[in-house]
């Protein structure tokens, strides 16, 4: 783990150089690990916390991000770092309705005018990039979903009508998996244009790149079938692509190992994970890698940490569908800081406290999650209307 430990001592440089002025702000900054700042490549995080991405439907129909959202992500540009929400690098990879996307210029236009209002508030945005491959539907994309093999989703999907059966998705030719590479690639460098300090490859949640990954979903006797070193070659295409479109440091990795959302069954994790660390590893040194659901108690986390050569976001189990706990995650995310993690991602005790950094600074209680912000609907309620501190 030398990136890990280079980054940990410039940070504890850092930290030391600037003791008196953290002793000022509050004994709670002292305490806490999670307030400490960080580095992540070239960027000077003010402390540990990332705020997850959160899909909240708050695009136009055809994926363009709405002036709400620029809002939305400014209010809490105080954390470490902000991943904003999954966009679509290109049409078929649409998932639900009002998705923001990232392959036409009115995409870029749109996003700018969201990472202009972060940046002047102080903070940074990566863009995770999402094809759902056959997690969608001909009436969110006008398009038939694709995927490694036809195998349909065992859901309906939410569409403007309301939810639907799932539709059989078309297996991808060889061809096709090759420009799906490049509409990642192609995507990525929108992203940059479009002001964002990197990209998040979302190879997480049943999404198409762990679809590629899983044994239910992935069939196929070719190349990118079968055997773990063939099922992990879409993944590491997509991200070696992306590395060198806009360079391995601004490009981060999402993973889930085991997880089971969208009717995933992996099969095999703990041979994937592996075999997918080393090969990703191997692209060059990338941003980061980020586990989602982390247990720092697991053998596998334990072997992800030992053998990931650079900066790992984790993201604490808090309980899915279930209450927040009321320190919003920090007990949990100190607990994986000790493990070995380098930044905690946090998703709803950020969507419910804008200013969840000075929270935790002051140990202030934290706001309750207004159940229609767990809803995908517009506009501003349950979305930008949560008090801060400051009122």
């Amino acid at each position: 783990m030398t990136t890990t430990a280079s980054t940990t001592d410039s940070t504890s440089t850092h930290a030391t150089a600037n003791t008196a002025a953290v002793a000022t702000t509050s004994s709670a900054a002292a305490e806490s690990p999670l307030l400490s700042p960080a580095r992540l490549g070239e960027l000077r995080l003010p402390n540990r916390l990332v705020m997850a991405p959160m899909t909240r439907n708050r695009a136009s129909a055809d994926g363009v991000p709405l002036p709400v959202m620029a809002t939305y992500y400014a209010q809490r540009a105080t954390a470490g770092l902000i991943v904003a929400e999954a966009a679509t690098p290109n049409a078929v990879g649409q998932t639900y309705a009002n998705i923001t996307a990232i392959h036409t210029d009115a995409h870029v236009a749109g996003w700018r005018r969201v990472t202009d209002a972060v940046r002047d508030a102080g903070g940074r945005m990566f863009l995770q990039l999402q094809h759902g491959g056959r997690v969608g539907h001909p009436d969110n994309s006008g398009l038939l979903p694709v995927a490694p093999s036809p195998v349909p989703l065992p859901d309906t999907v939410h569409t403007p009508s309301g939810h639907q059966p799932a539709v059989v998705p078309r297996e991808m030719t060889l061809d096709e998996i090759g420009s799906t590479v490049a509409d990642f690639a192609a995507a990525a460098r929108r992203a940059i244009d479009a002001g964002f300090e990197g990209v998040e490859v979302h190879a997480a949640n049943g999404y198409l790149l762990q679809q590629f990954l899983a044994k239910n979903t992935n069939h196929r006797t070719d190349a990118y079938g079968g055997p773990v070193a063939h099922r992990i070659r879409f993944v590491e295409e997509v991200v070696r692509a992306v590395a060198e479109e806009i360079g391995p440091e601004r490009v981060g990795v999402r993973v889930a190992p085991g997880i089971t959302v969208n009717g995933i069954e992996e099969g095999d994790t703990e041979d994937i994970y592996p075999a997918l660390v080393d090969a990703l590893a191997g692209v060059g040194q990338l941003a980061y890698l980020h586990v989602v659901f982390a247990d720092p108690d697991t053998v596998l986390f334990k072997e992800i940490r030992a053998n990931w050569p650079g900066t790992l976001i984790a993201n604490p189990v808090l309980g899915w569908g279930g209450p927040l706990p009321a320190d919003g995650g920090r007990g949990a995310g100190e607990r994986l800081l000790g493990a070995g993690a380098d930044l905690i991602s946090l998703g709803r005790s950020f969507l419910a406290n804008p200013d969840l950094v000075e929270r935790m600074r002051v140990g202030a209680p934290l706001n309750p999650l207004n159940d229609k912000g767990l809803m995908y609907v517009g506009g501003a309620e349950g979305y930008t209307d949560y008090p801060t501190l400051a009122g």
